[in-house]
């Protein structure tokens, strides 16, 4: 499911009724706890959380005129999703968040390798996202992914 906005109010004006109130919830949950020096704009068709050009100069290595992404939201055709690159570039932080994930739903989350898809939007454990963002902070998250992603 794309979806075409300018802003993220106008990319949750376009989601389907019954996702509307969790995205909305989704959205507040990552302005609370994202650590100071991301930024929320739009990129890929989605809400995108970045390390903007002021702070990191380089832009993302496959397109540098990118500011470097960290997390985006998006509506897709059969869940709502998280896609978070924290949880792809450091393995120590996904088990956490599978471990934690499992304690809270009592089973494993639905994943891949830096999405988490919520079939259901009732059960998405707002608290644990927010949990998951407080673990990484702007510069963590440029150091590690000029180790291990950037090439």
């Amino acid at each position: 499911m794309k979806i075409e906005a300018s802003s993220p109010e106008e990319y949750l004006s376009k989601v389907p009724k019954e996702r509307l109130e969790p995205m909305k919830k989704l959205r507040s949950v990552i302005l609370k706890h994202l650590p100071k020096g991301f930024s929320e704009m739009m990129i890929y068709n989605m809400i995108g959380y970045v390390v903007p050009h002021s702070i990191y100069p380089d832009g993302y290595h496959c397109n540098p005129d990118l500011p470097l992404h960290f997390l985006n939201m998006a509506s897709q055709k059969n869940y709502i999703a998280l896609y978070h690159s924290g949880i792809y570039a450091d393995e120590k932080l996904k088990k956490w968040f599978i471990s934690a994930y499992k304690n809270r739903m009592g089973r494993k989350p639905d994943m891949g390798k830096s999405c988490i898809r919520f079939k259901k939007p009732e059960a998405i454990p707002f608290d644990l996202i927010g949990e998951l963002l407080g673990k990484m902070s702007v510069d963590e998250w440029i150091a590690l992914y000029e180790k291990n992603i950037k090439r």
